[in-house]
C-alpha cells in the first residue's frame, strides 16, 4: 500500500467516533456499506458473481441484465489464464456500467466431491490450477478499479449443513490443499477482500476463527484488505471482530453497529480492535474512491465485444471426451439428415443455481445455432425424448402471452397488505423467481407488501400440467377465475428449504388461459421470497415423447443427443443425491446409440457424470455450464469451426464409490477430511484406480508430439529449476494444447502423492508448426508442509518431472537431484 493510501486512512480514522467506527463494520443493507455523510464517506455496493453481475430486480439497485460468461469450471477448463484475465476486465466493465464496487469472487474452494452443490462455480480439484485461474480472475477485475472478494475462506467443500457444520481438517491438509490456492492469490494479485465462508474449520467458525483469518491471512500472508462475512454468515458481537472479521453482511447490522460500541464500552473488546477494522474499511473506501468523492470509471453493459469473449471462453472450455473414428468433427456437406434429440438442445443450462445465476438478456440454444449454421441444406429433426428436471422448472416467459411487448406477467407492487390503491410499481416481470423480493429503491420496500402478477398462459402440450409456487408469506393462484392454491408459510430462515405448494392442471394445447398470482408478505416474512413453477407432466401411458426421438435417430446420419441437469440441480444451498443424469436421459442415450451407431453425446453439466453408456456412443463432448454463447459455441465446435482444446479440471470417476471422499461426506455437525492430501487425481493415482477421465484430459481434432524433455539435472534446493521441451502440430488443423508440468518426490519423509501439478501452458500451434514450451519451478514446486515444523519444506534427493498430455497421459519424463 502506498505512503499517501495510509496516511489519508490515519486521517480518516482520527476523526471517527467510535459510534461511526461500528457503523462501518456492517452493511446498511443487503449490498451497501454504512456511509459516513459528515465526513464525505460514501457506500461501498457489492454484487454478486462471479461469472456475470448479478443485478436482478429483487435488489434494489441498478437493474440491467448483464452479460452470463461460462462458470467457474468452464473458465478452469481453459487452462489459459491470459484469457480469463480478459473475463475479469470485461467483468470489471459490467460491474462499474450498474453501479457496483466489488464483485463477489472468485469462488477458488476445491472440488472434493462430486456432489457438491457449489462444484459448477469452483475451478478444480488442484489448488495449482484453481490458483493461476484465481490470479488472473483478480488481477483482471482489479485492473479496471473493481475490487474482488476472494471466496469461500475456507473449507467450504459442500452445501449441506455449510451454515453450521464442521470441516474438521488436519494442518497439513489444510495448509496443501485448501488454503493453497487462497495463499497465492493474496500475495500475487491483492484482492480487495476475501470473503469467509458459512462453516467451522475444526469447531470454530470461520467468521472469527482468529488462526486462519489473523495469524495466517493477515499475518503470514500479509493480506492487508477487508475480511467480510458471506451474507449472514456472522455470529457474535465481539468474538468475531477480535477474530479478525472487519465487515458483517448483510446489513443492517446484526450484532456489529450499537452492539459493538456497547461491547467497548463494557470492556469486553478493546478500541484497538476495532480501529483495526475500521482502518481496513477505510482503506477499502479509499481504494474504491468513496472517501474522496472520486468518481468510478465508466462501464460497459453487454456489448458485443463482452459476448464474442462470452463465446470464445465457452469455446476454449469445451472438452472433447471421446472421438471414436473421428466422428467429430461433423461435415455439413456430407450430412443430409441430423437428429437433434434430448431436453437439453432447445434449452440448455448456462449456469448453476443460487447467488451466482443470472439471467442475460439473451441466450442461444444449441438447436438454434444449428438450425443457424446448417440451414435448409440439412434437415434437422427435435425431439425432446424425456424431461430432465427434478423439480419443475420456472415458469417461462415463453408461454406467456407479451404485456408492453414483452413475454411475461404484468406485476402490480402495492406498499399495503390488501392490493388497495395505486401500485408503487407496475411493470412486466419475465418470471416469477425472487430470491428476495423488494422494491426498488431497497429503502421504499415496506415491512408488509402486496403484489399481484396477472397475464395469459399457453398450454405447451394437451394432458396434464403441474403447477407449484414455492414462498414465504402467503400466496394464492388463479386460473381462469378459479383458485387453484391457497397457501400460508411462517417465517422460514432464507438459507434452508422452502415451503411449497402445487396444483394439477389439465389443458390443451395451444389454448390460452388467464393466470393471476396473489403474494403477500407479512411483517413476519423476514425473506420475503416466491418462485413460480410449471411444466408438462403427463402420465406414462401418455408419454410418447422416447419412441419419437428414437424413430428420429434411427433416420438420420447422426444422432447429437443434448444431455445433462437443469437449472438449480447443481446449486448454491444444497448438494445433489447422486451424479447420474436426471429423468430418463442414460435410457434415452442406451436407446438412440442402439439404433444410430452415430451417436454423439452433449453434456451441459458442471460436475462429473455417470456415463453408463459410455461404450456405445461414439462421441462425448463436455460443454459445462457455457453462459449466454453456449449454443454457438458448441455448433461451432460440433461443425469443426473451432478445435475443442478444453481439459478437465476435475477427475471423472467411473462410480461414485471410487470418490476419495466416498466416505467422508454430507450433511452433519462434524465433517472428517479422512482423505488428508490425497484429493482428485491424487487419490486415483495413490490408489491405482482407474477413472471414468482423468484429469487433465482433453482430445483434439489434431494430435500433438512431445519432443525430449530437457531438464537440469542437478542444483540446490531453493535454486530455480528449469525446463523445456517442444511440442509440434502433426496433424492437418490449427489447435491448441495444454502441455502439463507434474512433480513427483518417489522418496519424502512424509507420504506424498505419487504426482502433483506444479505448471502448465497453453500453446496454438498451426499444422506443422512446433514451439518451445519453457517452465520454470520454485522450491515451492517441490515443497510439502510439515506440521511438525510448521513449514514449507523441500527435501534434499531425486525429484521426477512428468510432462504430458493428462494425469494419466504423461508424454516424457526426467529426475532432477537437488542436493
Amino acid at each position: 500500500m502506498s505512503d499517501s493510501l495510509e496516511a489519508r486512512v490515519e486521517q480518516l480514522l482520527r476523526q471517527l467516533t467510535l459510534q461511526e467506527k461500528c457503523a462501518l463494520l456492517s452493511g446498511k443493507d443487503l449490498w451497501r456499506t454504512v456511509p459516513i455523510p459528515r465526513l464525505g464517506i460514501g457506500s461501498v455496493t457489492m454484487t454478486d458473481g462471479p461469472h456475470g453481475v448479478r443485478a436482478t430486480q429483487e435488489g434494489g439497485r441498478m437493474y440491467s441484465p448483464a452479460t452470463s460468461f461460462p462458470t467457474g469450471v468452464s473458465m478452469a477448463a481453459t487452462w489459459n489464464p491470459a484469457l480469463i484475465e480478459r473475463v475479469g476486465e470485461a467483468l470489471a466493465e459490467e460491474t462499474l456500467a450498474l453501479g457496483c464496487d466489488i464483485l463477489l469472487g472468485p469462488c477458488v474452494n476445491i472440488v472434493r466431491h462430486p456432489t457438491a452443490g457449489r462444484n459448477f462455480e469452483s475451478y478444480s480439484e488442484d489448488p495449482y490450477l484453481a490458483g493461476q485461474i484465481g490470479i488472473a480472475w483478480v488481477k483482471g477485475l482489479q485492473r479496471r478499479g473493481v475490487g474482488a472478494s476472494l471466496k469461500h475462506y475456507a473449507c467450504n467443500n459442500q452445501e449441506d449443513d455449510r451454515g453450521r457444520g464442521s470441516s474438521e481438517v488436519d494442518e497439513r491438509t489444510l495448509r496443501e490443499i485448501y488454503l493453497a490456492q487462497f495463499e497465492a492469490i493474496v500475495k500475487e494479485a491483492d484482492p480487495w477482500t476475501v470473503m469467509c465462508s458459512y462453516n467451522r474449520i475444526n469447531g470454530v467458525y470461520a467468521s472469527q476463527h482468529d488462526y486462519l483469518l489473523k495469524d495466517i491471512l493477515k499475518g503470514e500472508w500479509g493480506f492487508a484488505g477487508v475480511v467480510v462475512s458471506d451474507w449472514g454468515a456472522n455470529h457474535t458481537i465481539f468474538e468475531s471482530v477480535q477474530g479478525g472479521l472487519d465487515l458483517e453482511m448483510p446489513g443492517p447490522a446484526k450484532y456489529y453497529g450499537n452492539l459493538l460500541a456497547e461491547a467497548v464500552y463494557n470492556w469486553q473488546i478493546d478500541e484497538a480492535d476495532v480501529d483495526e477494522a475500521a482502518r481496513r474499511m477505510l482503506r477499502l473506501l479509499v481504494r474504491a474512491g468513496k472517501a474522496d468523492g472520486i468518481p468510478a470509471p465508466a462501464g460497459a453493459l453487454n456489448t458485443p465485444e463482452h459476448q464474442a469473449l462470452a463465446r470464445e471462453v465457452a469455446e476454449e472450455a469445451i472438452t472433447l471426451l471421446k472421438n471414436e473414428r473421428a466422428i467429430l468433427p461433423l461435415e455439413p456437406a456430407s450430412l443430409k439428415s441430423v437428429a437433434v434429440i434430448g431436453p437439453m438442445a432447445a434449452v440448455g443450462s448456462i449456469g448453476g443455481g443460487g447467488s451466482s445465476f443470472l439471467r442475460p438478456p439473451y441466450a442461444v440454444s444449441p438447436l438454434e445455432a444449428l438450425q443457424a449454421r446448417l440451414g435448409s441444406r440439412v434437415k434437422l429433426r427435435y425431439e425432446p425424448g424425456c424431461d430432465n428436471y427434478f423439480e419443475l422448472p420456472i415458469l417461462p416467459p415463453e408461454l406467456l402471452k407479451p404485456v408492453r411487448g414483452v413475454a411475461g406477467l404484468r406485476g402490480q407492487y402495492f406498499a399495503n397488505p390488501d392490493f388497495s390503491g395505486k401500485p408503487v410499481i407496475d411493470r412486466v416481470d419475465p418470471r416469477i423467481d425472487f430470491w428476495w423480493l423488494s422494491f426498488a429503491p431497497l429503502e421504499q420496500t415496506p415491512p408488509a407488501f402486496t403484489v399481484r402478477w396477472t397475464g395469459k398462459l399457453v398450454a405447451p402440450a394437451t394432458g396434464r400440467h403441474t403447477l407449484k409456487v414455492e414462498h414465504t408469506g402467503t400466496v394464492r393462484v388463479y386460473v381462469d377465475g378459479q383458485v387453484i392454491i391457497e397457501n400460508t408459510a411462517g417465517p422460514v430462515s432464507w438459507n434452508v428449504a422452502l415451503p411449497a405448494a402445487s396444483a394439477e392442471l389439465n389443458l390443451v394445447k395451444g389454448k390460452t388461459y388467464a393466470i393471476q398470482v396473489d403474494y403477500l408478505r407479512p411483517e413476519t416474512a423476514v425473506f420475503p421470497h416466491i418462485r413460480v413453477m410449471f411444466a408438462y407432466t403427463p402420465r406414462a401411458e401418455e408419454d410418447d415423447r422416447l419412441d419419437r426421438a428414437v424413430a428420429a435417430a434411427r433416420r438420420a446420419d447422426v444422432a447429437l443427443v443434448f444431455a445433462g441437469w437443469p437449472e438449480y440441480y447443481e446449486s448454491e444451498g444444497r448438494d445433489r443425491p447422486g451424479i447420474a443424469l436426471t429423468g430418463r436421459q442414460d435410457e434415452l442415450i442406451r436407446r438412440v446409440a442402439a439404433v444410430n451407431p452415430r451417436t454423439v453425446v452433449v453434456l451441459n453439466c458442471g460436475s462429473p457424470v455417470a456415463m453408463p453408456w459410455l461404450d456405445s456412443v461414439a462421441a462425448v463432448v463436455e460443454a459445462y455450464y457455457p453462459g449466454q454463447e453456449g449454443g454457438n459455441a458448441v455448433a461451432r465446435v460440433l461443425l469443426g469451426e473451432v478445435n475443442p482444446s478444453g481439459k478437465l479440471t476435475v477427475t471423472f470417476p467411473k462410480r461414485i464409490e471410487d470418490c476419495p471422499a466416498f466416505t467422508n461426506f454430507g450433511p452433519g455437525r462434524e465433517v472428517f477430511y479422512g482423505e488428508g492430501i490425497f484429493v482428485g487425481y491424487r487419490h486415483y493415482d495413490q490408489r491405482q484406480i482407474e477413472p471414468l477421465f482423468p484429469f487433465g484430459h482433453g482430445l483434439s481434432y489434431t494430435h500433438f508430439a512431445y519432443g525430449d524433455l530437457t531438464v537440469q539435472t542437478a542444483g540446490k534446493v531453493g535454486q530455480p529449476v528449469r525446463a523445456s521441451l517442444t511440442i509440434t502440430n502433426t496433424g492437418q488443423r490449427a489447435g491448441q494444447e495444454v502441455v502439463q508440468l507434474y512433480v513427483a518426490d518417489p522418496a519424502a519423509s512424509l507420504p506424498r502423492p505419487p504426482k502433483e501439478l506444479k505448471r502448465f501452458a497453453k500453446v496454438a500451434l498451426q499444422p506443422g508448426e512446433s514451439r518451445t514450451v519453457e517452465f520454470e519451478l520454485d522450491a515451492r514446486a517441490f515443497a510439502f508442509y510439515d506440521p511438525a515444523q510448521e513449514d514449507w519444506v523441500v527435501e534434499a534427493g531425486d525429484f521426477a518431472i512428468l510432462v504430458g498430455a493428462s494425469s494419466r497421459d504423461i508424454r516424457q519424463q526426467a529426475v532432477i537431484t537437488l542436493a
